[in-house]
């Protein structure tokens, strides 16, 4: 059987031992954390055990911890215009997003569709900050939504000074943090976050599990996606998921213990992965490389070639990449990303994405470049099979 590498860690990052082993005692707890019983203030432990490890991996304090079904679910109970602040229940106009956001965020939350307004970036993925200003300055009191690093390019967005002009101007900003935690530091204070984003399956939690964190308890949602009990401080009614949540809490700790030794050992194997990509293929184009990007990520392509078909010969390889984001039930379609960044449609048609992870190995970067050696060699061939 071949033996396969696994380059797609910014879909989804395997579960972490750790986590699995939180999940399956979670599964033993029979109780409902919302009974006063010894059973239910077991479960119900299980919940605020994982709630303070999430909120120490992000530099919040426990109470500002929500969890959810995905990150999906989080920024859509985040996007919203009557967020309160300090008892202040105007509702906010306009929802200001950088042209780069995941689809999640794009989709404007509960905002009016010509409530949303997008804020471009330059050619390396960054967002426009003199852009934002004065997008900003035309609409005071605006939702921000700025990823901290992005999905497909890896690039890292400038939070803390956007977060300084929005809260000049009045208004607030919610970081989706989906893809940076656990990879680089995302302390909300230091960020200047008001909302903040996450999501346990990319941190080698379980899948379906999410969390909305707030600054503060300033901060306010008065109208819940899923209304009911009050689980969740009555921001999200139904019975929690105890075993998921307490893997995510699982999960977080590793991550916040062994994040800057992950991080070095992912940038180590990255820069030889993308030396050896270009020394195969001069003409390799990788996106954003000016940028700083997340240590695991690299968005690439080369001229003429197809991402379909070449994530298909990877996989003929047993190598795992991608075409993107993973948030398309399969389609390859073209990256607005890369769109928004100025790239025109013969290279955006053609970008692959490889993202590393804490077990990655140097075995798995030489299967790597073995699979692009003979891609890149179809190609320079101009057979269908590489090409269009």
């Amino acid at each position: 059987m071949l033996e396969r590498s696994y380059f797609d860690w910014n879909a989804t990052a395997p579960l972490r031992a750790e986590a699995r082993a939180a999940f399956a005692e979670a599964l033993l707890v029979p109780g409902n954390p919302s009974s006063v019983h010894a059973e239910g203030r077991a479960a119900r432990r299980l919940i605020e055990t994982a709630r303070e490890e999430v909120a120490e991996l992000a530099g919040a304090r426990p109470g500002d911890v929500f969890f959810t079904s995905s990150g999906t679910e989080a920024n859509m109970l985040a996007l919203t215009p009557v967020v309160e602040v300090a008892g202040d229940k105007r509702p906010r106009s306009k929802l200001l997003l950088s042209a780069i956001e995941h689809v999640s965020v794009r989709a404007g939350g509960r905002f009016a569709r010509d409530a949303v307004e997008e804020v471009p970036v330059d050619t390396q993925g960054r967002l426009d900050l003199a852009a934002l200003a004065d997008a900003v300055a035309k609409s005071p009191r605006a939702l921000v939504s700025l990823m901290l690093a992005n999905n497909e390019t890896g690039v890292i967005q400038p939070v803390a000074a956007a977060a300084g002009i929005v809260h000049a101007a009045g208004g607030l900003i919610h970081v989706d943090a989906v893809q940076a935690m656990g990879r680089i530091d995302c302390d909300m204070a230091e960020l200047g976050a008001d909302l903040m984003t996450l999501s346990a399956h990319k941190i080698g939690g379980p899948k379906g599990v999410g969390a909305l964190l707030r600054r503060s308890d300033d901060i306010h949602i008065p109208d819940p996606l899923i209304r009911g009990g009050g689980q969740e401080r009555g921001l999200r009614a139904g019975t929690e998921n105890v075993a998921g949540i307490a893997a995510f809490g699982a999960a977080a700790a590793v991550a916040r213990r062994q994040r800057a030794a992950e991080a070095s050992h992912m940038l180590a194997l990255r820069d030889r992965l993308e030396a050896g990509l270009q020394a195969i293929a001069p003409g390799a184009v990788i996106f954003g490389a000016k940028a700083e990007r997340l240590p695991n990520t690299t968005l690439f392509t080369v001229p003429g070639m197809k991402a379909e078909t070449a994530v298909i010969a990877f996989d003929l390889e047993g190598v795992a990449v991608s075409s993107g984001a993973a948030c398309s039930s399969g389609k390859v379609q073209p990256s607005h990303v890369l769109a928004a960044m100025g790239v025109l449609p013969p290279l955006t048609h053609g970008a692959v994405r490889v993202s590393l992870g804490w077990s990655t190995t140097a075995a798995d970067i030489e299967s790597f470049l073995n699979a692009w050696r003979k891609l890149a060699s179809a190609l320079s061939r101009g057979q269908p099979s590489a090409a269009a």
